[in-house]
């Protein structure tokens, strides 16, 4: 695997622009006001998959060569993922299966069926269903694609920090969720090349914490714990790829709890009128966390995306 550069995400723009509107950077007087630093939100619940994900999937599925294409593609995912390659797939034509753990989202579950992917229920989380879906792939040559050690993904996705400092050129600080780390990756190598000053700081869940202990100690790691509601950042495996760029490129990783993510989410729901997932309230949890250290500073937030059920709404509301 090749790490990306920026070069490679100026070229992911470019692709993605066909097919992608820039999803708007708000800022937000009252609630930078009442954090005390300015707040700029970067709205990736408005993609048309209500995540970031789907930048990665038109990137790399732009790129397949015929014979890919012909063979199809599979992959493992708790939602977003999924729904990026389904979306990307129909988009060109490709037949797409992708695994999901037991207790996925309904929400995404049916959003990828409606899309035309084949999906498949596998394991009870995520990386169960990623060691039945590498075992598919194997034996009957689907285009495997990982959710995070993919150059071409990461490249997608970095397109969201190219288009954050586009619009706030002296932004201080990006705070940004992490999964399996792809977007934090992609988004860090284009913020750091344009302004290398920028402070990244990445947020995992208190509760499946396996790539921020693997930053800390400099090392691939796994885990047995994985209990976060937080689809988004629900992992027990850290990847090769996406965490040699965070060590390359983070300036802090920090961890917060499902009860931050709740606050976060009536937070986000209270000033901005959004709905934002677990995953997705991740930064500005973070943000709340460390305000006394953010004072005065221009913050960018990614709201990476909205797909919580109704469901789940009512019942973080209802707090």
């Amino acid at each position: 695997m090749r790490t990306p550069v920026f070069t490679d995400i100026l070229d992911a723009k470019r692709v993605i622009d066909r097919y992608l509107q820039p999803t708007p950077l708000h800022h937000y007087p009252r609630l930078s006001t009442e954090l005390g630093f300015d707040v700029f939100i970067k709205h990736e619940n408005h993609q048309p998959v209500g995540a970031f994900k789907v930048r990665g999937g038109i990137n790399l599925i732009s790129r397949l060569s015929a014979e890919e294409k012909n063979a199809g593609v599979i992959s493992a995912s708790t939602g977003n993922h999924g729904q990026s390659v389904a979306y990307a797939s129909r988009l060109f034509g490709v037949k797409a299966i992708i695994a999901v753990p037991e207790d996925a989202n309904p929400d995404k579950v049916a959003a990828m069926r409606s899309l035309g992917a084949k999906v498949e229920v596998h394991g009870k989380d995520f990386d169960e269903s990623r060691m039945w879906v590498e075992s598919e792939a194997k034996l009957h040559a689907y285009r495997y694609i990982h959710s995070a050690n993919e150059p071409l993904l990461i490249a997608g996705v970095g397109t969201i920090g190219l288009e954050m400092l586009y619009a706030q050129p002296d932004l201080d600080v990006i705070i940004i969720p992490i999964g399996g780390g792809s977007g934090a990756a992609g988004s860090s190598i284009a913020a750091k090349a344009i302004n290398p000053k920028v402070r990244m700081i990445g947020v995992q869940s208190e509760h499946a914490r396996v790539v921020h202990d693997s930053w800390r100690e400099h090392k691939v790691l796994s885990s047995d714990v994985c209990e976060t509601f937080a689809e988004g950042m629900a992992t027990r495996q850290a990847f090769e790829l996406t965490l040699g760029i965070l060590l390359k490129n983070l300036d802090d990783f920090i961890l917060v709890t499902d009860d931050d993510l709740f606050a976060a989410i009536r937070l986000l729901f209270d000033h901005t009128h959004n709905v934002s997932e677990g995953a997705g309230a991740a930064a500005m949890a973070a943000a709340v966390k460390l305000r006394s250290e953010l004072v005065g500073k221009k913050v960018a937030i990614d709201l990476s995306g909205g797909n919580l059920t109704a469901a789940m709404l009512k019942k973080i509301l209802q707090v």
